[in-house]
């Protein structure tokens, strides 16, 4: 039987941020990941799935060391947010407004977890056991014991659920989660077009959903398309022409021609875990909570639960205390639990609000894109929450 401090089931962004995070702390961490990401060729065309990652997450990957390794790859800053719905209602957010450089990044996920697994290979504290699945886990009195895929067992004092919003170890451990679908599904689109606005990420609400673009820099840009699920099955259904003909009959003029490069879609649901913690295993990101993401804030959330596991781990190895003590994971638990509940509501309000279309209330949001966008010091706190600042 092999044994580590700390087991972390799930190499993606979040559990590889994590062993990057306490790795320092010299504890023995065993990452186990069931897929090798492709390696990154700048000929390659960008990935589907695309992170806005704020600035307290570059922050974040900046102190675990990937920082550098990401931004060789490929990551694109963007300077200014507009959200609206009718022309002149517009809220716009600058990092000129904050005295910033930049709001935020937009980054390919898997890019992300190639920088981090770059870093990790420095540690020889860190194992990355890959390809690899967990099939069994077991709380005892040292911890928990996972039984893999390959037959082994592993003994672990700590073990971090990184492993996504269907998680096998929050399901193991007998841990509740209370979820429910949206009225809509998410369509992204890979595009190139020689118009591309690339400085400015913005989104506008349309009665059936809202459109997005997110810069990627080079011409090259993801739109983001909300409508119901047989629209969105129908629009995937096209050819890639077909629907560059639609994209440009309904998303903003702004926009300009593209050429689609790439497509995929995904259904929108909501999940929070009844409890982070139990025993000896700890959720993190999306195996804890997944959130709308209208305002690209699911990966944030999840770096923000690796934070602070972080600092409470680190400390309580300097001060010899045990990792996977019940008031340690408990205080991890309450510190982060009110923030994704809060910004999942948040989302959720915001979500209700423009997917009504009695006219009052759309005059009232209207009203309240462009209250906002005169509120001085509430929009710069409210950006700076955002950012993480």
């Amino acid at each position: 039987m092999q044994q580590c401090d700390i087991a972390i089931v799930g190499g993606g962004m979040v559990g590889a941020l994590a062993a990057a995070m306490l790795a320092p702390a010299g504890l023995s961490i065993r990452v186990l990941e069931g897929r090798q990401p492709v390696e990154f060729s700048p000929a390659q065309p960008h990935d589907l799935r695309i992170s806005s990652i704020s600035a307290a997450s570059v922050r974040l990957l900046q102190q675990a060391g990937a920082w550098q390794a990401i931004t060789h790859m490929r990551a694109w800053p963007y300077q200014k947010l507009e959200a609206s719905e009718w022309q002149g209602f517009a809220t716009h957010f600058s990092a000129e407004e904050l005295d910033c450089e930049y709001l935020g990044y937009m980054l390919e996920n898997r890019i992300i977890q190639l920088g981090l697994w770059q870093t990790l290979a420095q540690w020889h504290n860190v194992t990355i056991d890959c390809p690899q699945t967990m099939e069994t886990l077991q709380q005892t009195p040292e911890g928990a014991l996972l039984t893999l895929g390959n037959g082994e067992q592993l003994q672990a004092r700590l073990v971090l659920a990184c492993d996504g919003a269907e998680s096998r170890v929050r399901q193991l451990a007998g841990m509740g989660v209370t979820a429910w679908d949206y009225a809509q599904q998410c369509m992204l689109i890979s595009v190139a077009g020689a118009q591309l606005e690339q400085d400015i990420t913005w989104q506008q609400f349309c009665s059936s959903g809202p459109r997005a673009l997110l810069p990627l820099g080079n011409g090259k840009a993801s739109l983001v398309w909300y409508d119901s699920k047989d629209r969105i099955e129908q629009l995937a259904a096209l050819s890639n022409e077909a629907l560059a003909a639609e994209v440009a009959a309904h998303f903003p003029p702004r926009l300009g021609p593209v050429t689609v490069l790439d497509k995929g879609h995904f259904p929108l649901r909501r999940r929070h875990a009844n409890q982070y913690v139990k025993g000896s295993v700890v959720l993190l990101g999306d195996a804890a909570h997944t959130i709308n993401p209208l305002a690209g804030q699911g990966v944030n959330l999840g770096f923000k639960d690796v934070a602070v596991l972080s600092e409470l781990v680190h400390q309580a190895v300097e001060q010899g205390e045990d990792i996977a003590a019940p008031e340690l994971l408990k205080r991890f638990e309450r510190r982060r639990r009110p923030d994704n509940l809060l910004m999942q509501g948040a989302m959720d309000v915001f979500y209700q609000a423009f997917s009504n279309e009695l006219p009052p209330l759309k005059l009232l949001r209207n009203l309240g894109l462009k209250a906002a966008e005169h509120s001085g010091p509430l929009k710069k706190q409210v950006m700076k929450y955002a950012m993480g600042l």
